[in-house]
């Protein structure tokens, strides 16, 4: 597995059917793949487990079509069935010793991190990239912690060697200060499912 998969496109594509303008995971991600992005994260919360296993069905074929990586956030037993690249999971979820004692060493495990001693610990345990955030307020998951600010992500630049996706209340008006501050790669979620022409904000955002 290539270590820096991640930084193979600079935005890390999220889904997030509720919130999105066409309501429509698989759309959603057919429009993410055309506009370049080679990282989807399928995160669906409240969905039933036949339900998210037949989209997955369906966006596992995509990406791999187009070339790109399927992380599914937090099912590892989802993640598996679909043959995805991966799974991210959360400082609540099973721990990752016992997610690689499932998935075995060639699968991305991705943790979500919010300070530095989490940081380091991920690193320790072997994960393969850390979400970087939330660096700004953010609305789009529940029980959310606070902003962490871009005073962590300047940390994390300095002093963490694997991969790292900067992640939280980032949009198209801030998107600019996150890179300047040195993330190579940012996950926007409404930033991106909540526009009415994906392609288009994409492009936007590269510039």
């Amino acid at each position: 597995m290539d270590k820096n998969f991640l930084y193979e496109f600079p935005i890390y594509g999220m889904t997030a059917e509720d919130l999105s303008y066409s309501h429509d995971n698989i759309s959603d991600v057919a429009d993410m793949l055309k506009a370049g992005i080679k990282v989807i994260q399928y995160r669906e919360k409240e969905k039933s487990g036949l339900e998210m296993y037949r989209q997955c069905i369906k966006i596992r074929e995509m990406t791999a079509e187009a070339g790109a990586r399927l992380i599914i956030d937090d099912f590892t037993d989802l993640a598996t069935a679909v043959e995805a690249d991966g799974v991210h999971i959360g400082q609540e979820d099973m721990p990752i010793e016992a997610v690689r004692s499932l998935v075995g060493d060639d699968f991305i495990i991705g943790l979500s991190t919010h300070s530095p001693e989490q940081a380091r610990d991920a690193v320790k345990r072997g994960a393969d990239y850390i979400g970087v955030g939330p660096i700004f307020e953010t609305h789009t998951k529940k029980n959310v912690c606070a902003p962490v600010g871009l005073g962590y992500l300047d940390w994390v630049v300095e002093n963490i060697d694997i991969p790292f996706v900067a992640i939280g209340g980032i949009k198209k008006i801030n998107v600019k200060e996150v890179f300047d501050h040195g993330a190579k790669c940012v996950c926007l979620v409404t930033g991106i499912v909540g526009e009415a022409d994906i392609c288009g904000i994409v492009e936007e955002l590269l510039k």
